[in-house]
């Protein structure tokens, strides 16, 4: 998906307006690929060693442990992948995406969104999905969705056009990912992807940045007014629901 910049109205042309919009390192984007790439290193150094796929068999999405009380398995898959493809095809995603997305989320923030979309992805894979999985694509399709809430949240500063080109970038990469998922023989556990998805929806909406245009001419600031009280609210909404739809699984 295309990077939109946000663009000021003037109505004098001949004024240099200069907006300043936030800059910094994706370090948690960085961050959680390092950490990502070093558990999958050790994943298959540990499977050589053993012939078995240890860290799997303790930390993947297996329902059955997850009924038997090993809900750490709800979160853990995201660090683990079953190839070299695998792995690199995520890391892709996860760079691409978290880099755009950080600088405007910040770094807690976005680290609270991958978390809790990576979270309810594997809920909604443990609630219909008897098969096992693991991968951090759950994640991404909720850093996915945020980038889509975000530009359709702040569309008034990225213009009709270039909001509109960005939603339906948005729009082909989701129906290619999803429609590849549902193809037979793939392997893939679009249920992982459908709840990380809805995760990141709901944690953006109300949690996401909310940016707004001050300053005096001709320099302005690119300013996220949402309050740390909606973003703490969005947090509250997606874990505790995806806690109740985990539920639905244990009392059934």
């Amino acid at each position: 998906m295309s990077d939109p910049a946000p663009q000021i109205e003037q109505e004098q042309p001949s004024t240099q307006v200069r907006v300043q919009i936030p800059n910094s390192k994706p370090i948690v984007t960085y961050t959680l690929i390092g950490v990502t790439v070093l558990a999958f290193v050790i994943q298959k150094l540990v499977q050589t060693l053993t012939g078995s796929d240890l860290l799997f068999f303790f930390g993947g999405k297996i329902n059955q442990f997850i009924m038997l009380g090993q809900v750490w398995r709800l979160i853990t898959p995201v660090l683990l992948h079953g190839s070299i493809l695998h792995i690199a095809l995520n890391m892709y995603a996860l760079h691409m995406i978290g880099r755009r997305l950080e600088r405007f989320y910040g770094h807690g923030r976005f680290l609270l969104l991958y978390l809790l979309a990576g979270f309810a992805g594997n809920v909604l894979s443990f609630v219909l999905t008897p098969a096992p999985s693991l991968g951090a694509s759950t994640a991404i399709f909720g850093l996915l969705a945020a980038e889509g809430v975000f530009i359709f949240q702040n569309r008034k500063l990225f213009g009709p056009v270039r909001t509109r080109q960005a939603m339906m970038d948005f729009g082909l990469i989701l129906f290619i990912n999803l429609a590849y998922g549902f193809m037979p023989g793939t392997n893939i556990d679009n249920m992982g992807h459908i709840g990380g998805f809805l995760g990141g929806v709901f944690f953006a909406w109300k949690g996401g940045p909310l940016l707004k245009i001050r300053g005096q001419t001709p320099f302005f600031d690119m300013v996220n007014v949402r309050k740390n009280g909606d973003v703490l609210l969005a947090s509250m909404v997606v874990f505790f629901g995806f806690v109740i739809i985990a539920m639905i699984r244990f009392l059934a």
